[in-house]
């Protein structure tokens, strides 16, 4: 049995690297709050994020027509599973939703976007009342995405890949014009990671409809970035061979939390910096003009 059309989705999409799973503990501490007042909270469970257990499967690249319905009648079965109930409203946080960030090495700004979108839409039963997205400027999106990486297996010096960085096909105009014109939101809100705020904030600007005064922000810190010093001993290990169970790479990371000095392990001239931090101004104002999107900046 189809859900009911009056079915309302409300979807934090990301980006990467913005914060996402502080938004998902966010959802996990409030479950309670959230769900008396009508919302069902949907999220994946990586990071530690307990109770996560979305796991939308959307195209990795542009598919045929034949397996595109495989991945629609998947997205059914998945939404269906974690939120049976058609007249229960649906939160749902995922960043991966435009695709991976490994394709950023061959110069591609999230090539798989349009494909999966189209397969997320399609697999919607229900309407889409707003989708919510948070940019970063380009520096520090492909340094903190570089880093994250690395902090799980083996790299290529960051000094190997920044050239493919700096020849990106696209930016966040591209993005965020498929994102309007695949997902058919009823309002598709953009705001910049300075103008994020706290989990409140979001949530604000994502389901305007909930009352937020019972809200409460996680007490647990999200995503704690490992310093330079944690990351050459990281990569030592895998380089040599080794294999890290979670306590042992947490135990890394805590070892050398407070060695703070820059070890140069992920950065970016001084000129692409800029040539990067321009490109992204210019990219705002690109986005504060887009037609049929709400942009906070």
């Amino acid at each position: 049995m189809s859900m009911a059309a009056e079915k309302a989705f409300y979807i934090h999409a990301g980006a990467h690297r913005t914060g996402t799973s502080s938004v998902q503990m966010f959802l996990y501490d409030n479950q309670a709050e959230i769900s008396s007042q009508g919302f069902d909270a949907a999220y994946p469970g990586r990071d530690d994020i307990p109770s996560g257990k979305l796991g939308l499967r959307l195209p990795s690249l542009r598919q045929g027509e034949t397996l595109q319905q495989r991945f629609i009648r998947k997205v059914r079965l998945e939404i269906r599973s974690i939120c049976p109930d058609p007249t229960r409203a649906l939160i749902l946080s995922e960043e991966n939703i435009p695709g991976r960030m490994i394709h950023f090495y061959g110069s591609e700004f999230y090539p798989a976007a349009e494909a999966r979108m189209k397969a997320l839409h399609d697999g919607l039963e229900g309407t889409l009342k707003r989708v919510l997205f948070v940019v970063r400027p380009y520096d520090a999106l492909y340094v903190s995405a570089f880093r994250k990486r690395a902090e799980d297996l083996f790299v290529d010096p960051f000094s190997e890949q920044r050239a493919a960085l700096m020849q990106m096909n696209r930016g966040w105009p591209a993005l965020i014009k498929a994102m309007r014109d695949i997902l058919k939101a009823e309002e598709t809100v953009v705001m910049t990671m300075s103008a994020r705020g706290d989990n409140r904030n979001v949530i604000k600007h994502l389901v305007p409809n909930l009352d937020r005064k019972n809200l409460t922000e996680p007490a647990q810190q999200m995503n704690v970035s490992a310093t330079d010093t944690a990351m050459d001993v990281l990569q030592a290990r895998y380089k040599a061979g080794h294999a890290l169970d979670r306590e042992a790479w947490k135990n890394i990371i805590a070892q050398h939390a407070d060695t703070t000095d820059s070890t140069g392990f992920a950065e970016f001239t001084a000129d692409q910096k800029q040539q990067l931090r321009d490109t992204y101004e210019q990219d705002c104002d690109a986005l504060a003009k887009l037609k049929g999107i709400t942009f906070l900046r």
